[in-house]
């Protein structure tokens, strides 16, 4: 089973075809095919390919090759650390990248051209080189001189200086080493190979020594230029901050007097005063309430009307105490002296005056405890009211002290951030100064380059091979562009595949096929006197597609036409009419194309009254058919008077004619004109049974013969197939398949080619052979299957 390989290519039809994609199938026989068909093509181009690597392997100077080896080494060798300031080289990728674009730089560069003094080497300098003008050159120079006038004489311009001259050469000798200098790093480790390319051994490797020990030096003067520059920077950096220190320190303590905030054991004098106040305020507020308790108790006693033995202030009152005494003793008396007196005497109403004074004086005192202490609760709250006010006072300091201390403690951490700064700054600035006697490069060379033994460009064997492959390549990707781009009919799959109709079959050139008489180059000539030939053969192909068209029906008109002139269509028309008229079909053929008159003149006829005179009513049928005197063909021509004044394909007369036709001949043939050209031949082709699409092989283009396939279907005409015209069998390279090329059967064809087929008409005609198309021939199922196995639609003849 071959392996096939799909290409889809999009192809746009315009207007009149539809956008579809095309696949071509490239299996290895076709692979084969391709490259025979474009075997110039490939061989020219892998010639032009090779010759040009050749000329440029033997033609180019040789080249030495010499390489160096440089290891960056990122251990810390500093005894001191110094951070990022002077900071081995890293080891991530990133950095051994620009390692190698450093010591590839122009500015390295140029210092190893100073030193190893190039600009003297004419390897380096062009202008040392002697000029040797080629002979393209003075061909070029000679016709601009031809064509183009004498130049103006240029102005004078002055000189360049020397230093100018020199650094001009520099400038260019640094470019031709940079293109003789490749950098690499070797894998992920740290070693970097320098390679250099030269003309002279010696000069290869002393360059790459040159260029590996010049890296060396500047990235140790690197070091050092960075350490000295850090301890400059870093020397004024300190002294600036000391004074920056300094003033900022006395900034603060500047405010802090201003502004009031003396501390004392860490607080300020505000908040110990509010301190102090706040505990004052606590044992005030406890006083207040312990008199507020006594006062409520005593209010609250008095007002519900109980004793004064339940107050215990008046229990602890001597004065309450001494009248209640007396109190006693007044009533003991008034109880006396009720009992011996009459109400209205005069002690006993002296006693009740005394007992009502003593109550008097017990109210009196009462009340002047229970003012006492509401007096002790007002002076209570005066002192507390007081407490607060100095509080709130306090507080108002306080808050405007917070509001300063803002302030204050940003001015503290901006002194204490220079500080920080500053003590970091000296720490540093030691460790730098430490640090100087210790600076060495971080690379060191690995490897130094040798002289090299032999040249390593041009390599011969690889460069003429890497040629010929690359002319192959190049060569079948052309041949694949030309074959893409190719839209000429060429196969029976392509019509197929890529043009979707039956293919018929091929008809081979006359001229490819070696022939008996060779005066008998004309198709419809050649197919009577060479009966047993493959061309001969190809038609009978095409007469038995016409005869398995339909096998259910009966195909009698036939329209032959083609998308675009000289495709031979008219040659095919008399050699199918023909072929088929010495089968014993009772054959007509009609000369449709009255504008040319093609099959007229190749039959040779010069009638005065033909198919035209016909239609217009100016001649009988009879009297305008003639008879083809080599094969018993009957011919309906074209007179050279017999021009249409209109479209006669679409009148009824030519309808009439049809089915006269139809009724006197089994087959009838039209050879129409071209579908492009003529809207004559999109008539017929709509009114003939069938219609054959005649596609001249590697002349008509698929794009063309798309539109012709659209018209027929507009047109619903019964397209029979296409048939393959005029195919070149001696053309190796596109008649690449044995079976298909009648040349396999040579032969066999060619065996009885003297043969006439007059020698075997009696034969026909006593067996009445007849075409297979005859509706009353009857037909059983193997029959049928074995038609359908045959039909031209299944045969593939070119493929």
């Amino acid at each position: 089973m071959n392996r096939q390989i799909s290409i889809e290519l999009p192809q746009s039809s315009g207007l009149e075809a539809e956008n579809e994609t095309q696949a071509i199938q490239l299996d290895v026989k076709s692979l084969f095919a391709l490259i025979m068909r474009r075997l110039w093509l490939i061989g020219v181009t892998t010639g032009i390919v090779f010759g040009v690597m050749a000329y440029q392997t033997f033609t180019e100077t040789p080249t030495f090759r010499a390489k160096a080896s440089v290891i960056v080494d990122p251990r810390e060798v500093n005894v001191i650390e110094l951070g990022e300031v002077l900071g081995a080289a890293g080891t991530s990728g990133a950095v051994m990248d620009t390692e190698v674009k450093i010591i590839g730089s122009r500015t390295l560069l140029s210092r190893v051209v100073e030193k190893e003094n190039l600009i003297e080497d004419p390897e380096f300098n062009w202008r040392l080189r002697p000029v040797e003008p080629s002979l393209v050159s003075q061909f070029v120079g000679a016709i601009r001189q031809l064509v183009m006038p004498a130049p103006e004489p240029a102005k004078a311009v002055e000189p360049p200086s020397p230093e100018q001259l020199r650094a001009r050469q520099i400038r260019s000798a640094t470019g031709a080493l940079q293109s003789k200098v490749w950098v690499s790093r070797v894998g992920r480790t740290y070693v970097i190979d320098i390679t250099v390319n030269s003309q002279s051994p010696q000069t290869a490797a002393r360059l790459a020594n040159a260029i590996a020990e010049q890296y060396r030096v500047e990235q140790l003067e690197a070091r050092l230029e960075a350490t000295r520059t850090a301890t400059e920077w870093l020397s004024s950096r300190v002294d600036v901050l000391r004074e920056e220190v300094t003033f900022k320190e006395r900034e603060v303590e500047l405010y802090r007097s201003q502004s009031g905030l003396l501390a004392a054991q860490g607080t300020t004098l505000t908040e110990s005063t509010i301190q102090a106040l706040q505990q004052q305020r606590i044992q005030l507020q406890a006083d207040l309430e312990r008199v507020q308790a006594r006062f409520t108790n005593v209010r609250r006693s008095l007002d519900s009307g109980a004793g004064l033995d339940s107050i215990t202030e008046v229990l602890d009152s001597p004065i309450i105490t001494s009248l209640k005494n007396q109190r006693s003793e007044i009533l003991s008396r008034i109880a006396q002296l009720e009992a011996t007196l009459l109400p209205r005497h005069p002690d006993l109403v002296s006693a009740k005056g005394q007992a009502a004074d003593i109550e008097a004086q017990i109210t009196a005192e009462v009340d002047r405890i229970s003012n006492s202490l509401a007096a002790e609760v007002r002076v209570a709250r005066d002192r507390i009211n007081e407490i607060d006010a100095r509080i709130s006072s306090s507080r108002s300091e306080l808050i405007r002290n917070n509001s300063a201390l803002v302030r204050l403690r940003e001015l503290e951490r901006d002194a204490d951030a220079s500080r920080e700064i500053y003590e970091e700054f000296v720490s540093r600035l030691k460790e730098t100064r430490e640090q100087n006697d210790l600076v060495q490069s971080d690379a060191r060379i690995l490897a130094y380059a040798g002289v090299p033994g032999g040249p390593a460009s041009p390599q011969v064997t690889m460069n003429l091979i890497i040629g010929l492959l690359l002319g192959g390549v190049l060569g079948g990707a052309a041949a694949l562009l030309a074959e893409i781009f190719d839209g000429k009919v060429t196969t029976t799959e392509d019509i197929e595949k890529r043009l979707g109709i039956p293919a018929l079959g091929t008809v081979p050139l006359i001229k490819s096929m070696p022939l008996i008489n060779r005066k008998d180059r004309e198709p419809a000539k050649y197919v009577v006197s060479n009966p047993l030939s493959s061309f001969a053969e190809s038609i009978r192909y095409l007469r038995a597609a016409i005869a398995f068209s339909d096998i259910d029906g009966r195909t009698q008109v036939v329209a032959l036409t083609s998308s675009l002139p000289d495709e031979g269509k008219t040659s095919l028309s008399v050699s199918m009419a023909r072929m088929s008229a010495m089968s014993g079909s009772k054959t007509l053929v009609i000369d449709g194309d009255f504008r040319r008159r093609q099959l007229t003149e190749t039959l040779g006829l010069d009638p005065e009254i033909g198919f035209i005179e016909y239609l217009f009513g100016q001649g009988d049928l009879d009297a305008a058919i003639r008879k083809d005197e080599e094969s018993d063909l009957d011919v309906l021509p074209l007179s050279l008077t017999g021009h249409a004044p209109h479209d006669v394909f679409g009148t009824q007369a030519f309808d009439r004619l049809l089915d006269v036709l139809r009724e006197k001949y089994e087959l009838i043939l039209i050879d129409t004109g071209p579908l492009l050209l003529m809207a004559e031949a999109r008539v017929v082709a709509s009114k003939a049974d069938k219609t054959i699409l005649v596609v001249r092989w590697r002349h008509s283009n698929r794009q063309t013969v798309r539109r012709a396939i659209k018209i027929l279907k507009d047109f619903n005409a019964g397209l029979l197939g296409a048939a393959l015209n005029m195919v070149d069998t001696s053309n190796r390279r596109y008649s690449m398949n044995e079976t298909s090329s009648y040349k396999a059967y040579s032969t066999y064809y060619q065996r009885e080619q003297k043969l006439s087929w007059r020698t075997f008409l009696p034969f026909v005609k006593s067996k009445s052979s007849r075409l297979p198309t005859v509706p009353d021939r009857p037909r059983a199922e193997e029959s049928d299957k074995e038609a359908k196995s045959e039909s031209p639609e299944r045969v593939d003849l070119a493929s």
